[in-house]
C-alpha cells in the first residue's frame, strides 16, 4: 500500500451545533451543583488584601488589553524589565551564606559557588549591622548567624580568592551601607584590584531597621546625608551598585498582607527619593541606586500578581518623578518567608519554599534566596543549604522556567489580580502619604496597627482551621522525632574572632589611625566622605572606631512599638512544646479515649476527625474498632487511663447514645473529661450537657482555644 492510500483524510472537526459559553450558563449549572448552597458563599473567597476571588474569569474581567504591556522590557513593565527575559539571562541564586567568622564564611562562599549559586549573599551579624566591634557579639547575635566583620583583615579574610568582578554581592547592612562598602573597596584597593568591578547590591534600608526594632543609632538627615554621599562616590566610579535596598521582610514577617508590604515599601521608597533630592541628586541616579527585597509567602497567584503589580507602581512612581525609561524599572530580590515556615513537621518547609521560589520565577525576579527548611529553628547546615540551592537548580536547569517569557501574561485570572493588587497597594499608600510619609505612619503607630489587624484574622482562621498549616493545625505527625540542633561554640566564636581583631590592631600605626580617623568628621561635611572613609579602615579603623567618629553628637531616633515579628503557626506550636515538656516530665503523654460507637462505618468518619484534633495539641489518641453498648464504652473508657473521652457515632444515634454514656463515665470517674464529636443539634444540646458533656468538637469549632482548655484540664500550664 502506498503512502498516499494509507493517509487518512480527517474530516474537518465543526462546533457550530454547541452554543458558545458564557459566565451565566456556567453560573446556572455551578449553582445547581451546589443544591441549595450559596454561589457567593461558596464559590467565593475573600483574602487577607481585602480583594474576593472569583470562581471563575473571563475575558470581560480581565483589564483592558490596552492597559496591559504587550511586550516584555517595555511600557509599564509589567511583563519583565528585560526584553528576553530569563532567556537571555537567568535570574540570580542568591542563596545566604551566614557563617560567623571570616574565614569560614570564606569557604561557605566558595562552596556555595562551586554548587550553583551565581550571588555572593552575605548574611551580616546583628553586631556587624549596628557598627560595633567583635567583642560585643552575644549569645543572640550568634544564634541568628551571620559574619562579624571588625576590620579590614576580616573583610580580606571573607572575600579571599573570590572574584568579585565575576559574581554579583548582595549584602543587607541595616541602617546604612556606607562603611561596609568602604571597607570592601579598601580591601580591593590594598590588592590592587579595580573598584568598579563591585557590582550587585549592598543596600541600607534605615526604615526597614527603625520599623524591626524600633531605634536608629543615627537621625535620619544624617543617614539620608551618608545615603547621598555613597551614591555620589559611586556614580563618580561608574560602579554597577544600589546601595539603597528596601526590606519587605520586615512587615512580611510581622504578618502583613500582600498588599501592605506592597504598599508600605513603595512608601519608604518615595521618602528615599524625597530626601535625596533634598541633597542634590536627580531621580534618575537616586532610581539606579534602589532595589527591593520581597518576602514570599504561599498563596501562589498572590505573590505572582505582587512582583507583577510592584514593577507596574514602581515604574509609575520613578516616572511621576521625572525618571527616564531605564530608571523606571525595578531590581527585585526575592526570598522565601519565614512567617510561614514551620519548626513542627520542617520538612514540608521544603516543599513551601519551592511552590514560593516558582512564583517568584513566574512573578519575574531578578534575584531569588530560597530559605533552608530548618532556618526558623537554627543556622542552617550543607544538608538543608544544598536542599534550598537545588530547588532553584532544578526550576532552571529541569523544569525549564526559564521559557517562556512571563508565562502569565495574558491570563484573565492573573491579570485581574495584579491589577487588584496594584490598585489595592496604591490605596494604601495614599493612606500613608496622607498621615504625612512612611516614617510619621511608624512614629504614630498606624503601620503597626494595620498589620497588626491582618495578623488577628490570621491567627483567628488558623484558630479555627479555616487555614491550614500542614504538620502543625492539620495532619500532626505524632511520632515525629525532634530534629537535634546544630551546637554552637560561643566562647570559642568569641575567643577567635578577639584574638583576631587583637592580632590585627598589634600591627596598626595608631598615630597614622587616629589622623585618618579625625579627618573623616570634616569630610562629612564635603565629597570626600567616601575617600576618607575608605581611608579610615586602610588605615587600621575598626569598624567601631568609624561608628563613634560618624555618630559624634547625634541623638538618633526611636519609636514606641516595633512591627513584632511572628510566623503563623507559633500559637499551635506553643501547644506542641508544652505537650513535650509534660511528656519529658511524666515519661507519658495526655491521653484522649475514642469511645466509638457501633459499627466502624457509623464512628469512623468522626473518629478520624476527633484523632487529628486533638494530636494537633500534643495529645496520645486510644483507638479502637467501636461498642455496641454504652456499658461497654463507659467501663472501657474509665479503665484506659485517658484523661478525657471523647463520644463518636452519627448525630441519629447521639441521643440515645450521649446521655448514658456520659453519665456512666461521669459515676465511675467524676473528673474524666466527656466531649462529643460533632456540633450538637439546638434540641439536644442542654441534655447533653446536664449529662456531663463539656465540650463539643466539629470543623467550626475553635481548635486552638479547646486544646489549650484541654492541656490545662489535663493538667499542663
Amino acid at each position: 500500500m502506498t503512502a498516499e492510500k494509507r493517509k487518512i483524510e480527517n474530516p474537518e472537526v465543526l462546533f457550530d451545533e454547541f452554543d458558545p459559553p458564557t459566565y451565566e450558563s456556567w453560573k446556572e449549572e455551578a449553582t445547581a451543583l451546589l443544591k441549595g448552597g450559596s454561589f457567593e458563599k461558596k464559590l467565593f473567597t475573600k483574602t487577607y488584601e481585602g480583594i474576593t476571588l472569583a470562581p471563575i474569569y473571563t475575558m470581560e474581567m480581565a483589564p483592558n488589553p490596552g492597559d496591559i504591556s504587550n511586550f516584555p522590557g517595555t511600557e509599564n513593565y509589567l511583563r519583565g524589565t528585560k526584553v528576553g527575559g530569563y532567556i537571555t539571562q537567568a535570574w540570580g541564586i542568591s542563596q545566604q551564606s551566614d557563617e560567623i567568622l571570616p574565614n569560614k564564611l570564606n569557604e561557605l562562599l566558595k562552596h556555595e559557588l562551586d554548587k550553583g549559586s551565581t550571588v555572593i549573599n552575605i548574611a551580616l551579624d546583628d553586631i556587624t549591622r549596628q557598627g560595633n566591634n567583635a567583642e560585643a557579639i552575644t549569645k543572640e547575635s550568634v544564634k541568628k548567624g551571620g559574619v562579624s566583620l571588625t576590620t579590614l583583615q576580616d573583610v580580606y579574610e571573607a572575600l579571599s580568592g573570590i572574584d568579585l568582578g565575576a559574581y554579583g554581592v548582595y549584602i543587607h547592612t541595616g541602617e546604612s551601607s556606607a562603611s561596609i562598602v568602604a571597607m570592601i573597596c579598601a580591601m580591593m584597593q590594598a590588592n590592587g584590584e579595580i573598584q568598579d568591578k563591585l557590582h550587585g547590591i549592598i543596600g541600607a534600608d534605615p526604615i526597614g531597621v527603625l520599623a524591626e526594632e524600633g531605634r536608629l543609632s543615627i537621625s535620619g538627615d544624617v543617614l539620608y546625608s551618608e545615603m547621598a554621599e555613597l551614591i555620589k562616590w559611586t556614580d563618580k566610579n561608574k560602579m554597577d551598585l544600589r546601595t539603597i535596598l528596601i526590606q519587605g521582610q520586615v512587615y512580611n514577617n510581622g504578618g502583613a498582607s500582600a498588599v501592605q508590604e506592597l504598599g508600605f515599601m513603595l512608601a519608604t521608597a518615595i521618602v528615599y527619593i524625597r530626601k535625596l533630592q533634598e541633597q542634590g541628586l536627580d531621580i534618575n541616579s537616586i532610581a539606579k541606586n534602589i532595589a527591593f527585597s520581597f518576602a514570599l509567602g504561599s498563596n501562589f497567584f498572590m505573590e505572582i500578581a505582587k512582583l507583577r503589580a510592584a514593577k507596574v507602581l514602581w515604574a509609575q512612581i520613578v516616572q511621576s518623578f521625572g525618571g527616564d525609561t531605564e530608571s523606571q524599572k525595578m531590581v527585585i530580590h526575592a526570598k522565601t518567608g519565614l512567617f510561614n515556615k514551620t519548626t513542627y513537621d520542617p520538612y514540608v518547609n521544603m516543599l513551601r519554599t519551592t511552590t514560593e521560589a516558582f512564583s517568584a520565577a513566574i512573578g519575574g525576579i531578578d534575584s531569588l534566596e530560597t530559605t533552608p527548611f530548618d532556618a526558623c529553628m537554627q543556622l542552617p547546615d550543607e544538608f538543608s543549604r544544598r536542599i534550598a540551592r537545588n530547588a532553584q537548580l532544578i526550576l532552571q536547569n529541569e523544569c525549564n522556567l526559564r521559557q517562556p517569557i512571563d508565562p502569565a501574561g495574558g491570563s484573565w485570572y492573573v491579570e485581574t489580580l495584579t491589577q487588584q493588587v496594584a490598585d489595592k497597594s496604591w490605596q494604601i499608600l495614599q493612606d500613608i502619604e496622607n498621615k504625612g510619609g512612611m516614617v510619621l505612619a511608624l512614629q504614630n503607630g498606624f503601620v503597626q496597627k494595620d498589620i497588626q489587624d491582618v495578623l488577628s484574622q490570621r491567627f483567628k482562621k488558623l484558630a479555627q482551621r479555616t487555614d491550614r498549616v500542614v504538620g502543625v493545625n492539620m495532619y500532626a505527625n505524632a511520632m515525629e522525632p525532634v530534629i537535634e540542633k546544630r551546637k554552637i561554640n560561643m566562647e570559642e566564636i568569641y575567643q577567635t574572632r578577639a584574638q583576631s581583631v587583637k592580632s590585627f590592631l598589634a600591627d596598626i600605626d595608631e598615630t597614622y589611625k587616629n589622623i585618618s580617623l579625625s579627618e573623616l568628621v570634616s569630610a562629612r561635611e564635603n565629597a570626600n566622605f567616601m575617600p576618607m572613609l575608605e581611608q579610615a579602615f586602610a588605615a587600621g579603623a575598626t569598624l567601631a572606631e568609624v561608628t563613634a567618629v560618624l555618630n559624634r553628637k547625634n541623638t538618633g531616633m526611636k519609636i514606641e512599638q516595633v512591627v513584632e515579628k511572628h510566623r503563623f503557626s507559633e500559637q499551635f506550636e506553643a501547644l506542641r512544646n508544652k505537650a513535650r515538656i509534660y511528656e519529658s516530665e511524666h515519661g507519658e503523654k495526655l491521653k484522649v479515649f475514642l469511645c466509638n460507637m457501633g459499627n466502624i462505618p457509623q464512628h469512623k468518619p468522626r473518629a478520624e476527625f476527633s484523632t487529628g484534633f486533638f494530636e494537633v495539641g500534643g495529645f496520645e489518641v486510644l483507638k479502637n474498632d467501636g461498642f455496641m453498648t454504652t456499658q461497654e464504652a463507659a467501663k472501657a473508657a474509665v479503665d484506659s487511663g485517658a484523661f478525657a473521652a471523647i463520644i463518636c457515632s452519627t448525630d441519629d444515634t447521639y441521643p440515645e447514645l450521649v446521655p448514658p454514656t456520659t453519665k456512666q463515665i461521669k459515676a465511675a470517674k467524676p473528673d474524666m473529661v466527656v466531649m462529643v464529636a460533632g456540633m450538637p443539634a439546638p434540641e439536644f444540646e442542654q441534655s447533653y450537657k446536664d449529662s456531663g458533656v463539656e465540650e463539643f468538637i466539629h470543623v467550626r469549632a475553635n481548635c486552638l482555644q479547646v486544646l489549650t482548655w484541654m492541656q490545662m484540664k489535663g493538667g499542663i500550664k
